[in-house]
């Protein structure tokens, strides 16, 4: 189970750094082509950005540096909730364009899930 957890972890960081860097190279008008107005905002994709970037961090870092692993979970969550939004923008677009967010949620939802019961089983945060 650890190492089902950990090979998760990290090809969902690698996924939040890409789309998190992308948010800040890719011009603001091309990301928000398809978005409602309402959040058609420069200042809005940033913080998506920085937050998928955080929470890659914080997918991989504690628990490699052995520091508070117990925010593993934490940002798990964090990118289930973005990906919860990210699927119900996709819906318009398609049942196809909100089945990749839609998984990658339920990815991050294992790895909080995974990641909370590991450490209630043994006592201790799991790494």
């Amino acid at each position: 189970m650890k190492k089902t957890l950990w090979t998760i972890q990290i090809l969902l960081a690698l996924l939040f750094l890409f789309a998190g860097g992308s948010k800040f190279v890719m011009p603001v008008d091309q990301m928000t082509q398809s978005m409602p107005a309402a959040l058609a905002n420069g200042s809005f994709i940033h913080f998506i950005g920085v937050c998928e970037l955080l929470g890659a961090f914080g997918l991989v870092l504690p628990g490699l540096l052995k520091i508070k692993p117990g925010l593993t979970p934490l940002a798990a969550s964090g990118l289930v909730i973005i990906m919860i939004g990210a699927t119900v923008l996709s819906i318009p677009h398609g049942v196809a364009m909100a089945a990749f967010p839609l998984a990658t949620g339920i990815l991050a939802t294992f790895v909080a899930y995974g990641r909370w019961r590991l450490a209630s089983l043994l006592g201790r945060p799991a790494d």
